[in-house]
C-alpha cells in the first residue's frame, strides 16, 4: 500500500464531542489532545514520516478568552507530559506560526520541547499554533520584498521557489494527505500554499474519535488515488491513442 509520507490534519470536532457527551467544552479539547498520541502511533506503524497538526489557528483568538486560556493551558500541559514519549518514540517535535502573541512561559516550554527532541528521526510532528495559511504567505511575500527594497535581490528573482523557502514549512516537503475530521469540507487558512496538491481524506468522526480504524481508512484512501500533480498517467495517454485509431 502507498503511503504518504507527510500527513496534515485539521483536528475539528472537539466542541461537537463535548456537547454529544453532555460535557463541557475543555473536556472535548482535552479529548482531542488525548487523541494525538495514538494517532501519531499509528502513522508511525504504518510509516508515515511527517505528521503537522493545526492546533490553534491565527483566528481562534476570536473564542471566548476562557476557551483560549483553556487551550493554551492544554498546550502546556501537553508538552509537560509527552516530552518523555516522543522521546522514546523517535518523535522531533517543531513549531510553526507567530509567536509574538504566545505568553513567555509557553514560549519557553514550546522552545525546551524542540531543543529535547531535536535529534529524533524517525518522526517529524509539527503542531501549527497561532498559524494562517494567508499570514505565511505574506510574511515569506514580505521578507523577499525587504530583500529587493535592499538590493539583495532583483524583482526577475522573485519566484515560486523562493516563496517556499521562506514559509513556516520551508524546512519539509509537502503534504501528500490532508486529513479533517468532523464533517467539514474547507481548509480554514490552513497550509494554503502547501497543500496545493495533496489529497484530501473528509470524514465525520469527531476528533476525539479519530482512531486507528480511522487512520487505516484515511491511509487506504489515499492508497487508492492516481496523484497527476497537474499531469496525467500514462495510461490516459495510452487511451486516448487507442481512441483515435
Amino acid at each position: 500500500m502507498t503511503v504518504p509520507r507527510h500527513v496534515a490534519i485539521i483536528m475539528d470536532g472537539n466542541n461537537r464531542w463535548a456537547k454529544r457527551h453532555n460535557l463541557k467544552d475543555y473536556a472535548g479539547h482535552k479529548a482531542g489532545v488525548e487523541t494525538i498520541r495514538g494517532v501519531l502511533d499509528e502513522f508511525q506503524k504504518a510509516g508515515v514520516e511527517i505528521v503537522t497538526l493545526f492546533a490553534f489557528s491565527s483566528e481562534n483568538w476570536k473564542r471566548p478568552s476562557g476557551e483560549v486560556t483553556a487551550l493554551m493551558k492544554l498546550f502546556s500541559n501537553y508538552l509537560d507530559s509527552e516530552i518523555r514519549k516522543l522521546n522514546q518514540d523517535g518523535v522531533r517535535l517543531r513549531f510553526i506560526g507567530r509567536r509574538d502573541r504566545l505568553s513567555k512561559t509557553l514560549l519557553k516550554k514550546m522552545d525546551y520541547a524542540e531543543q529535547a527532541t531535536r535529534a529524533n528521526r524517525r518522526t517529524s510532528l509539527n503542531i501549527a499554533l497561532d498559524y494562517g495559511g494567508q499570514w505565511d504567505i505574506a510574511n515569506a511575500a514580505r521578507q523577499l520584498a525587504e530583500e529587493v527594497a535592499r538590493g539583495e535581490r532583483a524583482p526577475d528573482s522573485v519566484t515560486e521557489e523562493a516563496l517556499a523557502e521562506r514559509l513556516s514549512t520551508s524546512h519539509l516537503p509537502d503534504p501528500d494527505l490532508c486529513i479533517r475530521t468532523a464533517g467539514e469540507h474547507r481548509l480554514s487558512n490552513f497550509l494554503l500554499w502547501q497543500l496545493a496538491y495533496a489529497e484530501y481524506y473528509f470524514c465525520d468522526a469527531l476528533w476525539p474519535d479519530f482512531d486507528a480504524e480511522q487512520v487505516q481508512l484515511a491511509l487506504r484512501s489515499f492508497a487508492d488515488r492516481e496523484r497527476r500533480f497537474g499531469g496525467r498517467l500514462d495510461t490516459d495517454q495510452s487511451d486516448e491513442d487507442h481512441e483515435r485509431a
